[in-house]
């Protein structure tokens, strides 16, 4: 037996995924999954809203460092515990059956939403770059189209991840130099084509309140604590993801390292590509009230930056550069999401378990990809819901529904992320740490990474308008963040089962191997 495979067997596991990946293809799938060419791109506008530059140019560092400080403290983690179950099994082992079962479900759903959410954005820029070539295409846009082109890339991404765990791992390596060389390129375009650039005093001091909040006041209590917090959602939401590293480890060579190394490089780079991209994107503005005007009624704040800035081809290279990207991304987090759905239902946590834990003769976990899959078609259903944001004369169309999805796949993410970060904490000194950990670092490390989380997740929930407030006289139903509504939902759901089904039968992680064997191998 190999080291990997001892090391999985005294977790209570037999190696019955194929372990093909090396250490930069486990990189390789977390740096997908964040997608500095996904995020940025479609999330830009939430910043230009709440904020404007200074919620791009100081936000993005600010907050990528406390998202960094989450890494190293689930590289810890991952480093004493390999296995695809990853989050949850750490909260498992650390906190007992009820910790995992919490962890697991939240962690679940934050992936098959997320995993959702990435191909409807992919499909948006496929539309969008289709329209840059088109001018008929462009004129006959529909949310029902883009569904349409939303359930292809899923079809795609689905027969990606049946083919071959090696087939994976090859793409996600692709993805790793798509992702750079791209991006590279797309600074590039935008420091040469654009006739003119912002200035340096403009990127990093220049305030927008776009919200509705405070009269579109740029200071005061309500923009720096309200209004430019909504702006960071940007950075948050982005670095996502990064826990692929530890669903894959058990296809991961010398993973008690490199899934360890894979999580905070993931991020660190991320966070240094991202914030060179936006920093472009910010300079090659050429129309500033011009970028306000159109996310008002609805357009992606970054293709109205490029339509401002480039000629035609220049703007469709960037946008299918973008577009690529985005399905590299997909890919990736439909593969992690499958290995999630794996590993819990080896622990019998999901219901019909015994299908969605079986293996093919090519040791990949087909039903679960398909289950994911499913899934996140149909969660994704509301997004062709029609809201008029704007009125009968001047319609402003957008998936209203669909966004709380969104926001409720990171906040379930992240909350997942807290409870074995918390729970290591607690632990102390006595916690059994890998070959890679973080020493007596972990004393304040924790503590902020659970503190941040939290404060994310509040904001997370409240409305991005003050017409979602109930009691506010311009309140509409249509304003209203869906998100704290689903996320609450959520958890009093899972809260109830525990106590009137799961905590009879649940025990936590099964071993697939017998006790014996695992006190010889911890022996």
């Amino acid at each position: 037996m190999t080291d990997d495979e001892k090391h999985l067997a005294r977790l209570g596991y037999r190696q019955d995924l194929s372990r093909t990946w090396s250490g930069f293809s486990n990189f390789a799938i977390s740096f997908s999954i964040i997608s500095i060419l996904a995020g940025c791109f479609t999330t830009l506008g939430q910043a230009w809203s709440n904020g404007g530059p200074i919620a791009i140019s100081w936000g993005w560092p600010f907050i990528s460092a406390f998202i960094l400080i989450i890494g190293f403290t689930m590289s810890e983690l991952v480093s004493a515990y390999p296995t695809s179950g990853g989050i949850y099994w750490w909260a498992s082992k650390l906190g007992g059956p009820r910790a995992g079962f919490f962890t697991g479900w939240l962690n679940w759903i934050g992936l098959v939403a997320v995993t959702a959410s990435v191909a409807y954005g992919a499909a948006n820029f496929v539309d969008i770059f289709i329209s840059t070539i088109s001018d008929s295409w462009a004129g006959n846009y529909s949310l029902q189209r883009v569904f349409i082109e939303f359930v292809v890339i899923l079809v795609l991404a689905a027969l990606a991840n049946i083919f071959s765990s090696h087939l994976l791992a090859v793409i996600n390596n692709v993805s790793v130099w798509w992702h750079v060389a791209g991006a590279a390129l797309i600074v590039l375009i935008l420091v040469v084509v654009p006739d003119h650039h912002q200035s340096l005093n403009w990127v990093f001091t220049e305030r927008i309140n776009n919200s509705g909040y405070d009269g579109g006041a740029s200071n005061g209590v309500m923009f720096w604590f309200l209004v430019l917090p909504l702006g960071f959602l940007l950075t948050q939401y982005t670095i996502t993801g990064f826990d692929a590293s530890a669903h894959l480890s058990e296809e991961t060579n010398t993973a008690s390292h490199a899934a360890a190394r894979g999580i905070w490089q993931s991020i660190f780079y991320s966070a240094i590509g991202g914030w060179i991209l936006l920093l472009a994107f910010l300079f090659a503005v050429q129309d500033p009230q011009g970028v306000t005007d159109n996310v008002n009624l609805g357009y992606y704040a970054s293709d109205v930056i490029f339509t401002q800035a480039l000629g035609n081809t220049s703007h469709s290279i960037v946008v299918f550069i973008s577009a690529a990207g985005q399905l590299f991304c997909t890919v990736a987090c439909l593969t992690s999401a499958s290995r999630m759905t794996f590993a819990f239902s080896r622990d019998g946590a999901i219901p019909g378990s015994g299908i969605w834990s079986k293996v093919n003769e090519h040791r990949v976990p087909v039903n679960a990809v398909m289950l994911v899959t499913v899934l996140a078609g149909l969660i994704t259903l509301p997004a062709l819901i029609e809201v008029n944001f704007g009125t009968a004369e001047e319609p402003i169309i957008l998936p209203t529904a669909f966004y709380a999805v969104v926001s409720v796949a990171v906040i379930g993410l992240y909350l997942a992320f807290a409870i074995p970060i918390y729970l290591r904490w607690k632990h102390g000194d006595k916690f059994e740490a890998g070959s890679w950990t973080n020493g007596q670092k972990y004393k304040w490390m924790n503590p902020i990474a659970v503190i941040e989380i939290i404060v994310i997740s509040i904001y997370f929930i409240l409305p991005l308008y003050p017409s979602g407030w109930i009691g506010n006289e311009n309140f509409a139903w249509k304003f209203v963040n869906y998100a704290p509504i689903l996320t609450f939902g959520t958890i009093l759901v899972v809260a109830i089962w525990w106590q009137v089904s799961a905590r009879h039968w649940f025990t936590g992680p099964k071993h697939t191997i017998d006790d014996a064997v695992v006190r010889a191998f911890e022996d």
